[in-house]
């Protein structure tokens, strides 16, 4: 393990030798990779420190415990011991690290919550949600932009769709993902009964930018114009345009 752990070392290395040079900078995409993998390299650069660090002193009370006697040995055999206990504990440490990242562990994160069963007690529980993940969204640092709120009549959620930004938002969102159930009162009953109500939550990472490049050759451009009696420009107008990206059947 203590191999591949070093392998990682050279390998972050490498890439703050990379991001100390300036013409790194000029491709963002690029810059912000490196950026991305030197972070995620860093724990395990730590970790491995320690390591090295616990190593070193454990080693050294070993070669003076040789020659050690009363209250030195003693000392010393407890400085061995706690060296050992330690060492585990790292290299339990080290061997979360070298599990295989989630790829999108750095990623914002996209939230969709929609009412479901249940009515306008639904979407009032989906507010509640939305609620709740925003403020949770803060208490760990992240940011939140809302893109879509539709407000149903008593104040609810038709539907939320929030974007939260910041590190470790798809570690601590990922799992909300799913049918959320509810059992409560809800202010739309007048007789004190009970209601089981749900929402929909959709987690999804926020797509990354990418740049395409299309062969003007290779689109179908259709249009398409009104016919039949109408305005005095109803037969120039083009009302409707098609275009097929031909090598991959996309329509828009």
């Amino acid at each position: 393990m203590i191999d591949r752990v070093r392998a990682l070392v050279a390998e972050y290395e490498d890439l703050q030798r990379e991001l100390a040079d300036s013409s790194v900078y000029a491709d963002q995409r690029r810059a912000r990779d490196l950026s991305r993998n030197a972070k995620r390299l860093e724990k395990v650069v730590n970790a491995y420190n320690r390591w090295q660090e616990t190593v070193a002193d454990r080693d050294a009370a070993k070669e003076l415990l040789v020659d050690a006697s009363g209250e030195d040995k003693s000392f010393l055999t407890a400085s061995v011991e706690e060296g050992d206990e330690r060492l585990r504990t790292i290299e339990d440490e080290l061997s979360l690290l070298l599990l295989p990242a989630d790829p999108n562990e750095d990623r914002n994160v996209i939230i969709e919550i929609r009412g479901a069963e249940g009515g306008e007690e639904a979407n009032l529980f989906a507010k509640d949600l939305a609620d709740m993940y925003q403020r949770y969204a803060a208490t760990i640092g992240c940011k939140v932009e809302v893109l879509t709120a539709v407000a149903s009549p008593m104040g609810g959620y038709d539907e939320c769709v929030l974007l939260i930004k910041g590190e470790g938002a798809w570690a601590h969102f990922k799992y909300e993902g799913g049918p959320h159930r509810v059992q409560r009162v809800p202010v739309t009953e007048s007789q004190g009964r009970i209601h089981t109500s749900s929402s929909t939550v959709m987690v999804l990472p926020e797509a990354e930018e990418v740049d395409i490049d299309l062969d003007p050759n290779e689109l179908r451009i259709d249009v398409f114009r009104s016919s039949g009696p109408g305005g005095q420009s109803v037969n120039t107008t083009d009302s409707a345009v098609r275009i097929t990206h031909v090598p991959t059947g996309i329509v828009v």
